[in-house]
């Protein structure tokens, strides 16, 4: 993994649940990617934002959107976790991605997603049709599937190595599409 460089991870989840698989593969990938010398930081504010309208667009934002849309312009990179909830996006995330649609922060920057399910396929082709429509950068060597069962997690993160380096490698790839500048 790059040592030593300037890259600013976001790390989002789509999941609200305590104990969530995607939240422990995400704060997985925070100490990985801290561990290798680059920054990650996760949003926390995805049950606080208010309900998507587009009316609600525009200046002055509410407070938590203005925070979220600064969030996303100040990283590098964006890496997605979310579950799939019948048959589609949890309610929350998707309302999350309306937020961003109108700000153009992820207009050209790179993101990915790790699917933790053995399914969530309708969610990640969901998630993908609106990161499409919003500009980004999808990295699709970066985009993979690491199945995670509660048993593979302690304290918050994943313990087993062989998928802890999946998710090293998921970080590397994307700090690598960024290029060495950051």
């Amino acid at each position: 993994m790059t040592r030593g460089r300037s890259f600013r991870l976001l790390l989002i989840c789509g999941s609200l649940r305590n104990g969530s698989t995607n939240a422990a593969l995400l704060q997985s990938a925070g100490t990985i990617a801290a561990d290798a010398g680059l920054a990650a930081s996760s949003y926390q504010a995805l049950g606080s934002l208010p309900h998507f309208n587009p009316d609600d667009d525009h200046e002055p934002l509410d407070s938590v959107v203005a925070d979220l849309r600064r969030q996303i312009a100040a990283a590098d990179a964006l890496l997605f976790c979310t579950p799939e909830y019948a048959g589609a996006l949890p309610g929350s995330f998707k309302n999350l991605l309306d937020w961003t649609v109108g700000g153009g922060e992820t207009y050209g920057k790179p993101v990915a997603w790790v699917n933790v399910s053995t399914g969530a396929d309708d969610a990640h082709e969901s998630l993908r049709k609106v990161l499409e429509r919003t500009g980004a950068d999808i990295v699709e060597a970066a985009c993979v599937r690491i199945p995670v069962t509660r048993k593979d997690v302690e304290a918050g993160v994943i313990h087993d190595e062989a998928m802890r380096a999946k998710v090293a490698a998921v970080i590397d790839v994307l700090a690598g599409h960024v290029g060495p500048s950051g």
